[in-house]
């Protein structure tokens, strides 16, 4: 039996840890808490529903969030939750139970644990792909891939940005049919700065290896050259750049046109 230190009124945000991540549901009074459970146990996607405080606490405990400003209260923002019962859209990077109850009480569709988790993500894939483009300079090096000339060049660099821009907005901005007008039209522009951005770093590479080192041009040797230059004397830092470069800019001007058209829609 979980042991329940505070007492929460009707309305509450709830927020319970788990292994990784928090866990969040309305408190509706009773006892009992409309939740997305979708990943609130063993990972498996589950509806909006309701539940006792125990089980949506699961023997972690919880907390309550305060907010500075509601744009919903009290009965209003547990008829909102009731209102989506049994709703089967749920997706951990678009909608799930924050999103939830952030849509219940302000009308919005947030999520701390999304946005913190894509900036973490976004450092984490350059990283990983820098690494992977330090083999291929290396494996450059010794003439088994013909990276040395341009369109070697805008593959190592276009690619894997490509890649990243899909499955980002596959996830991340992924749209919905829950998603009110605003919301759709911001996730709408943002995965298409997402491709944008992809694009743009891409030629941004091409052209600074272009302009970099003692060789200028896109020839093999200026290539090479452009490549070293850029990763400050090595060729491999020089194509992990390559790489990282166009991803993060996809990332970053995906997700902050999104934010950006959200705010100016919202604000105005």
């Amino acid at each position: 039996m979980t042991t329940i230190e505070i007492s929460p009124q009707p309305s509450d945000h709830l927020i319970s840890p788990r292994i990784g991540y928090f866990h969040h549901g309305i408190y509706i009074g009773d006892g009992k808490v409309i939740h997305y459970s979708g990943l609130a146990e063993d990972f498996k996607a589950g509806p909006v529903e309701e539940t006792s405080l125990e089980a949506f606490a699961g023997g972690h405990g919880f907390t309550i969030r305060n907010y500075t400003t509601q744009r919903f209260r009290g009965q209003a923002v547990i008829e909102r939750a009731r209102s989506r019962l049994g709703e089967k859209l749920y997706c951990v990077y678009s909608n799930n139970c924050e999103h939830f109850c952030q849509w219940c009480i302000n009308d919005s569709h947030e999520s701390n644990q999304v946005h913190h988790g894509t900036l973490a993500a976004t450092g984490t894939v350059a990283g990983i792909t820098g690494v992977a483009a330090r083999g291929v300079a290396l494996a450059t090096t010794a003439g088994t891939i013909g990276v040395a000339s341009t369109a070697g060049l805008g593959l190592l660099s276009s690619l894997p940005a490509l890649g990243v821009a899909y499955g980002f907005n596959s996830t991340v901005l992924k749209d919905s049919p829950v998603f009110d007008d605003t919301e759709r039209e911001a996730r709408n522009v943002g995965r298409t700065a997402t491709y944008v951005g992809a694009t743009v770093g891409t030629t941004g590479c091409i052209a600074a290896v272009s302009a970099s080192g003692t060789v200028v041009g896109l020839s093999g040797s200026g290539i090479a050259a452009g490549l070293s230059a850029i990763g400050g004397g090595s060729l491999a830092g020089g194509a992990a750049l390559t790489v990282a470069a166009p991803i993060v800019t996809a990332a970053a001007l995906g997700y902050g046109t999104y934010k950006l058209i959200k705010y100016f829609k919202t604000k105005y």
